[in-house]
């Protein structure tokens, strides 16, 4: 297995999720749990799989994994924290940059907002984001549908042009 070749990748989903130090720490847990499970990845150990893109979404989700954990132990430092001190928790990573879309994403379900970031930043197929959140694919792509409408109308943009994709396919109007 090429783990520099997962790490980048793993490193970037986890950067958008968590500040650049938390994100380190989470690749290391995930990196020393992919190690640990060596026989587990899908294109390495005992059952060899002969498609080599299913090995990301695999690790994408054990990456989830280890940031939910890191999450958790997060909150119960930061309740612990505030018990002790009675200060406010921190801003949550990036809602300074575009604050009118991350007042909309957070109006979405944890789970429908996993699958919209998987899409949109991890580049991830709806059959990739399925196999990261434990879904079928028909329900990520349903879920995503229904979020990006959602997100569509918060955002007023309730025209026919898709934000941030050409419409021409780079093909002239001749």
């Amino acid at each position: 297995m090429r783990w520099r070749a997962v790490a980048k990748p793993l490193r970037r989903y986890l950067l958008r999720r968590a500040d650049a130090d938390a994100a380190d720490d989470i690749l290391a847990e995930t990196m020393l749990a992919l190690w640990r499970r060596i026989e587990d990845v899908p294109g390495f150990g005992k059952g060899h799989v002969t498609d080599p893109d299913s090995m990301p979404p695999w690790c994408y989700g054990v990456a989830r994994g280890c940031l939910s954990d890191a999450r958790r132990a997060d909150g119960r430092r930061l309740r612990l924290v505030e018990r002790l001190t009675r200060t406010a928790p921190p801003p949550t990573p990036g809602e300074v940059d575009h604050p009118e879309l991350h007042a909309a994403l957070g109006t979405l379900g944890a789970l429908d907002r996993e699958v919209v970031l998987l899409w949109a930043w991890e580049e991830l197929t709806p059959r990739e984001t399925a196999e990261v959140t434990e879904l079928t694919a028909n329900a990520v792509s349903i879920r995503l549908h229904r979020a990006k409408k959602r997100l569509a109308t918060l955002l007023d943009r309730k025209n026919d042009d898709k934000a941030g994709h050409e419409m021409d396919g780079g093909r002239s109007n001749r």
